[in-house]
């Protein structure tokens, strides 16, 4: 059972998004809600992946800038 004051909302969301129905003001949030999750899953599984690479980078990193400065030298 909705509040009386969900319902406005949704009935006020009804008109903007110019939705038959309420179920599709709805759907439409829900829509919203599992693309916005998603995307934190994502983030969460980027941040993981970086952290995971970042050692790895770094002493690529290093050993190219102290190659770099051998060449210098020459």
């Amino acid at each position: 059972m909705l509040q009386e004051a969900d319902n406005e909302r949704i009935e006020a969301l009804k008109h903007r998004l110019r939705a038959r129905t309420k179920i599709q003001v709805v759907r439409a949030a829900l829509d919203l809600l599992e693309k916005d999750a998603e995307r934190a899953e994502r983030v969460e599984r980027w941040k993981a992946a970086a952290a995971l690479a970042a050692p790895g980078s770094r002493a690529a990193l290093a050993d190219f800038r102290s190659r770099s400065r051998l060449k210098k030298l020459d």
